[in-house]
């Protein structure tokens, strides 16, 4: 269980997007940090993350890594197709 609220998070959760967010412009993506809900990330990979063969491997290895290495090891990320950021509950 993670011991933080998810409006605690919100703060670390943000740094850590804005620290990857140099790589993935090296590519032309981008990522939007939407909101944390029961301690899942809600972020929506953009620019030519959207539709690249590597997004999943980039939200897996290069995004969720980094925020359970900086933040805690059970966080999650969950990548928000464009169009559904009002509609979390439902992903």
């Amino acid at each position: 269980m993670i011991p933080f609220t998810d409006e605690e998070l919100m703060s670390p959760v943000k740094n850590v997007i804005d620290k990857v967010r140099p790589s993935l412009a090296l590519d032309g993506g981008d990522i939007k940090f939407i909101t944390v809900k029961n301690s899942k990330v809600y972020i929506q990979l953009r620019g030519a993350c959207i539709g690249c063969a590597s997004s999943g491997t980039t939200l897996k290895y290069g995004v969720e890594r980094q925020l359970k290495m900086d933040i805690h090891p059970e966080l999650t990320v969950i990548n928000v197709p464009l169009g559904m950021e009002n509609d979390i509950d439902n992903l």
